[in-house]
């Protein structure tokens, strides 16, 4: 019985110690990956990585990673136009199935879902900034962009009638949706402005805009949006997603 003792208490410490190690390696390995990401991507930040799953270590021997989880704050990506930006205020993936190559300099995830959030006045960047003719006289631009409730945006409109700025905003509820790397923003209705009905083309050539958001980390893409109480929350998903190299 004695012998089973200790028998026991050696294989708990040894249980011990590789689950101390386990951890070591695992924050190290973290530590490495987020340099990494963001020495290729470019950011201002160092970013979070976790990786999950336990042992750790049995993960490596089998040169895969069950679940990677990468959280970035103040990504800029691309859009149309050039070498405009547009602030991401938090990206956040999930990565499935990482397999990284026998020298570790790169890592691909066979699946990838996340959320991005992008704030109202970024999303003002895709709106037209001067103000645009709607019939002789009345001039109208978007001054504002707000969160409109049911996962709808609401865009806020400022009119000049004669040269005389109308005191009070013309404000439209509008819906938001994704077009490939598109988030377009188009109004549910035409308002009236200074108490009158004017061509939809004019009207929707300021209410209605979309803006780009390209070259997300990975080549993760655009799948879905809704409009909350600061920005529009994007859910974002890709496959044989790059992580490194």
């Amino acid at each position: 019985m004695r012998a089973l003792r200790i028998l026991l208490i050696v294989v708990v410490i040894l249980g011990g110690l590789f689950v101390i190690a386990d951890r070591v390696v695992v924050d190290f390995a973290e530590d490495e990956a987020a340099d990494r990401l963001r020495s290729t991507e470019n950011l201002p930040s160092t970013p979070d990585v976790s990786i999950n799953g336990f042992p750790f270590l049995t993960q490596v021997a089998g040169g895969e990673l069950d679940d990677v989880e990468i959280g970035i704050d103040d990504y800029e990506a691309s859009t149309s136009d050039g070498g405009e930006k547009i602030r991401i205020d938090h990206l956040r993936a999930n990565m499935k199935g990482v397999e990284f190559s026998g020298d570790y300099s790169s890592a691909t995830a066979a699946t990838a879902t996340g959320t991005a959030t992008v704030g109202y006045d970024e999303l003002m960047k895709a709106t037209k900034s001067e103000p645009t003719d709607i019939a002789p006289g009345i001039t109208a631009r978007v001054v504002g962009l707000s969160d409109g409730g049911d996962g709808k945006i609401k865009v806020s409109l400022r009119a000049t009638v004669l040269g005389v700025e109308v005191p009070e905003p013309v404000e439209v509820l509008s819906s938001v949706t994704v077009k490939d790397n598109d988030v377009e923003v188009v109004a549910d209705g035409l308002p009236e402005i200074g108490g009158k009905q004017f061509a939809e083309s004019r009207i929707r050539a300021i209410t209605d805009f979309q803006q780009t958001i390209d070259e997300l980390p990975g080549g993760i893409e655009l799948d879905k949006v809704e409009a909350a109480q600061d920005g529009v929350e994007i859910t974002v998903k890709g496959s044989n997603v790059e992580l490194a190299g």
